[in-house]
């Protein structure tokens, strides 16, 4: 049998624990159970909440894992669809608890925190002082309202012997599109870290019955175009609602960031897509990053000064990987040739044209280089290969991944060949709503050496259901020999490092039109520690 992570009753994935429950903090009902890498589907789709009971009905998450710290969030909403989440302007006393099992007979920390308007009536608590690699359960508790009880993981110490790890990856999500079935995959395989590379919300209208979910229950907002603060906490609140993202949201600890859709679609520094002047859209742009630290567990350290934020990152999990987190929106040179897929020329070779910025680019190089881990993860949005498809007798590539910025991306896979880090460098994508595996190189139109492997994983629901394979996936495959597999459908991809090797495993849904359909493995690519070659099972 090949070698294959395989998703099954697998102690290996979650080492030393058997079974877990996710109570409320009454322990009237429980919210979860589940045996680690065993995946079942939910007995049944809850129906999204009009009006809240209670002040939790966002649910709650954790996020920003290091080997002592991790944050915790929640945000109120009495009544999470009318303005204001249904709350006032007075700030809301929360406390909140961190225990060692999920009945909370041994508490940890506790404290409290204000949930204030200013800040949407978000919370992220920093509680430092944890132990490494250990898992954690957390709860929240204001007004006489109790929420769900998370459970979140801490990493394992800088440079510790570390066997194994496993985490999941996913984006683009339009709600509107169809439902989350990936989350309640991904909460029953209760990976260690989920990291979620962009487009965690859509900004464009949700058509009048909700899509393909059919419903009414949405914010009258929802019906145009995010643009005011207001608009964006409406959008990201009827995301949140999502039964299957809250679940997922409680079961491990993420780590985000964003790609184009969560501010407009293909911004690129100040300049919008519809070219809007600079005030107008940087007015705009503050309002998206303000709605989208309000409703990310990220520290408070990364809070946006207007329309300025900082959220590239690093996090090292031991001597096993350490992931670069990009930000390839708010540093990028203006997208080239009319921003529509074409032949790359003069345009796209400019040596003076950046994705990441001069700053990001020498943190991102810096940090290669002082690696000392088996693995080096570059977590980000859009594709670093090209992915060529013959178009009207031409080869044509999307001038919005780093194939439009050629020079920039030399000079990243360059630095990193120079650095010695190539060997085992693998970058993880979403942003083309479907699985693409490829070699990746400085340059695609010459001879080039093969200095990683790029993993571009599928969307969650953006694009509808999809196929196994379509018309755009046979192009793609017969105009890039590069592409060592491809798939059309929605879903995420659940990973296991060991020292050894990298095994990714690709799940898909065969409909997300059915919020209760499961998912299955599609393929198994693994990476062999030492050498960038591809093994598809």
């Amino acid at each position: 049998m090949p070698n294959t992570l395989r998703i099954s009753p697998d102690k290996t994935l979650r080492s030393g624990i058997s079974r877990r429950k996710f109570l409320t903090w009454t322990g009237v009902a429980s919210a979860l159970a589940f045996t680690p890498g065993l995946i079942e589907a939910p007995a049944a789709y809850p129906a999204p909440m009009n009006h809240g009971d209670h002040l939790f009905t966002l649910g709650v998450a954790s996020g920003d894992p290091l080997p002592d710290a991790v944050v915790l969030w929640t945000r109120l909403a009495s009544a999470p669809l009318a303005p204001h989440g249904g709350m006032t302007d007075i700030p809301v006393p929360v406390e909140w608890e961190l225990a060692q099992d999920s009945n909370f007979r041994q508490i940890l920390r506790r404290g409290f925190e204000l949930a204030t308007s200013a800040d949407g009536h978000s919370i992220h608590v920093d509680v430092r002082g944890l132990e490494p690699s250990t898992d954690y359960f957390y709860r929240f508790r204001a007004a006489g309202h109790y929420s769900d009880v998370g459970r979140t993981r801490t990493a394992p110490t800088t440079l510790a012997a570390t066997r194994a790890m496993t985490f999941a990856w996913a984006s683009c999500q339009s709600w509107g599109d169809g439902f989350f079935n990936a989350y309640a995959d991904m909460a029953a395989a209760a990976p260690d870290v989920v990291f979620h590379l962009g487009d965690y919300v859509y900004e464009k209208a949700i058509p009048a019955r909700g899509g393909q979910r059919n419903t009414t229950a949405m914010p009258r907002s929802a019906l145009t175009e995010m643009m005011s603060l207001d608009d964006y906490r409406e959008r990201y609140a009827l995301y949140k609602l999502d039964p299957h993202l809250q679940q997922a949201h409680r079961t491990s600890p993420f780590i985000i960031t964003m790609d184009d859709h969560e501010v407009e679609n293909n911004w690129a520094a100040a300049i919008s897509e519809d070219d809007v002047p600079v005030p107008d859209f940087l007015y705009r742009r503050a309002a998206a990053f303000k709605a989208w630290w309000e409703n990310t567990p990220v520290r408070a350290e990364l809070r946006p000064n207007g329309a300025d934020m900082r959220i590239y990152r690093r996090f090292t999990f031991g001597d096993i990987a350490q992931f670069s987190v990009l930000d390839t929106r708010q540093y990028r040179s203006d997208q080239v040739n009319g921003d529509t897929d074409g032949p790359q020329n003069d345009l796209t070779a400019r040596s003076d044209r950046t994705i990441t910025g001069a700053a990001q680019q020498q943190w991102l190089l810096d940090g290669l280089a002082s690696s000392t881990t088996r693995w080096n993860v570059l977590a980000h949005q859009t594709t670093i290969a090209d992915l060529a498809r013959n178009k009207n007798g031409e080869r044509a590539v999307s001038m919005d991944g780093w194939s439009g910025y050629e020079a920039s991306r030399s000079r990243i896979l360059d630095g990193a060949r120079e650095r010695g880090v190539s060997s085992n460098l693998v970058s993880i994508v979403g942003d083309i709503h479907r699985s693409v595996v490829s070699e990746l190189k400085s340059t695609y139109t010459r001879p080039a050496p093969t200095v990683g492997v790029e993993l571009a994983g599928t969307s969650i629901s953006s694009g509808g259901t999809g196929a196994d394979s379509d018309e755009s996936d046979m192009l793609l495959k017969a105009a890039s020999p590069h592409v060592k597999f491809g798939n059309a459908q929605r879903g995420y991809v659940l990973n296991r490092l060991t020292q050894q090797e990298w095994q990714a495993e690709f799940r898909v849904a065969d409909t997300v039109a059915d919020p209760n359909a499961g998912l299955r493995r599609r393929a198994t690519i693994t990476i062999p520690a030492g050498r960038p070659e591809i093994g598809v099972n």
